[in-house]
C-alpha cells in the first residue's frame, strides 16, 4: 500500500510537473503569439493603406484634371469668349455717317443729278417749251437727287436697327455700351429725317421745280 501511495504520489507529482510544464509554456508562448498576431494585423493594414492610397490620389488627380479640362473647355468654347462690341460700335459709326450722306446727299448723288441734267439736255430740243425743258432737264434731276438721298437715309435706318437690336440676339447679361447706343440712335434719327425730306422733295411737296406759268 505505502508502495501504491507513493507510485500515485510520484505519478500525481509527475502529472502536476507536465501540467505545471504547459501552463509555463502557454505563458511563455501567450505574448510572442499575441505580438506576432499584432504584427501580421498591422502589415495587412498597411498594406492595405498602400494601395488605397495611390488609388484615392489617382481618383483625386483624375477629378482635378476632369475639372480642369471643363473649366479650359468652357474657356475655349464659343459661350467662354467675352464679345469686345468692335462690330456694334463700327455698325453704329456707319448708321450716322449714312445718315448725314442723306442729308448733305453725298457726290454720288450729286454725280447721278448731274448725268440725268445731261441727259435731259441731249433729249430735249431748242424748240420744246419751257416746261418741258425745265422738267426734263432739272426736274428728273432734282428728283435723282431725292431719290438717292432716301436710299442713304434707308441704309441708315436699316444699319441703326440692326445695332440697336443685336444684344437680344448676342450673350446674355452683356449690356451694350452707352456710345454705341448713343450713335446708333444718332443715326437712326438722320435716317428717319434724311428720309423724310427725300419723300417730300421727290414729291414735289418741297422745293419743287418752278412752273414755266
Amino acid at each position: 500500500m505505502a508502495t501504491k501511495t507513493a507510485e500515485g504520489a510520484e505519478t500525481a507529482g509527475t502529472g502536476s510537473g507536465t501540467e505545471a510544464r504547459k501552463d509555463d509554456e502557454t505563458t511563455t508562448a501567450g505574448p510572442g503569439a499575441v505580438a506576432e498576431t499584432d504584427q501580421a494585423e498591422q502589415a495587412e493594414q498597411t498594406e492595405q493603406t498602400g494601395e488605397a492610397g495611390p488609388e484615392t490620389d489617382g481618383d483625386e488627380d483624375g477629378e482635378s484634371g476632369d475639372a480642369e479640362g471643363a473649366g479650359e473647355a468652357e474657356a475655349d468654347g464659343p459661350g467662354g469668349k467675352v464679345p469686345s462690341g468692335v462690330g456694334q460700335g463700327a455698325g453704329a459709326v456707319v448708321s450716322a455717317a449714312l445718315g448725314l450722306v442723306s442729308l448733305t446727299g453725298g457726290w454720288i448723288g450729286t454725280v447721278a443729278s448731274a448725268r440725268e441734267q445731261l441727259i435731259g439736255q441731249l433729249r430735249t430740243s431748242t424748240s420744246a417749251s419751257v416746261g418741258t425743258q425745265l422738267k426734263e432737264v432739272y426736274g428728273d434731276a432734282w428728283h435723282t437727287t431725292a431719290l438717292w438721298a432716301g436710299l442713304f437715309a434707308l441704309a441708315a435706318l436699316i444699319t441703326a436697327v440692326v445695332v440697336l437690336v443685336r444684344p437680344a440676339f448676342g450673350a446674355p447679361g452683356r449690356p451694350q455700351a452707352a456710345w454705341i447706343r448713343s450713335v446708333a440712335w444718332a443715326g437712326l434719327s438722320l435716317g428717319v429725317i434724311g428720309l423724310l425730306l427725300a419723300v417730300l422733295k421727290y414729291s414735289d411737296a418741297l422745293l419743287a421745280v418752278p412752273s414755266a406759268g
